[in-house]
């Protein structure tokens, strides 16, 4: 008696089924990085094409183990690739790693573009003492 293949739940559920470029993403998963790379912008074909550093296949060969189901990395130009959908990446944004679950929208994009680098910042009002007026602020 056959198991029936249980869905990758991370994925999430749609009124149509997900293509890219015209693939669904079961098609999409089924081809090899090099014909995965003609489907994919010219900005990160090239990036690509000129061959993984040992850094980038350190992190594909882990991510294709598939031992741990969430990945760290410091890797923001790494190109999101076919075998990442569905799984959880922690990218390094320079303080913190961020929490992203890869979409099959996110096919195509760097890493670094869902961890962003620059917060908001929100400043408090000034101190007493911290201008010449505030120095004659009454206390109580």
């Amino acid at each position: 008696m056959a198991k029936a293949k249980k869905k990758d739940s991370r994925v999430p559920r749609r009124k149509e089924e997900f293509t890219y470029r015209g693939y669904t993403l079961d098609e999409v998963k089924a081809l090899k990085l090099e014909e995965f790379v003609v489907l994919i912008p010219s900005r990160q074909r090239r990036s690509l094409k000129r061959g993984l550093s040992p850094a980038h296949q350190d992190f594909l060969s882990k991510l294709q183990s598939g031992k741990k189901q969430e990945l760290r990395t410091h890797l923001r130009d790494f190109v999101v690739l076919p075998q990442m959908v569905g799984r959880i990446i922690h990218v390094h944004d320079g303080k913190t790693f961020q929490r992203v679950e890869i979409q099959p929208e996110m096919l195509g994009h760097y890493l670094g573009e869902f961890a962003l680098t620059r917060h908001r910042v929100a400043h408090g009002s000034a101190g007493i003492g911290a201008t010449r007026g505030s120095k004659y602020v009454p206390l109580k």
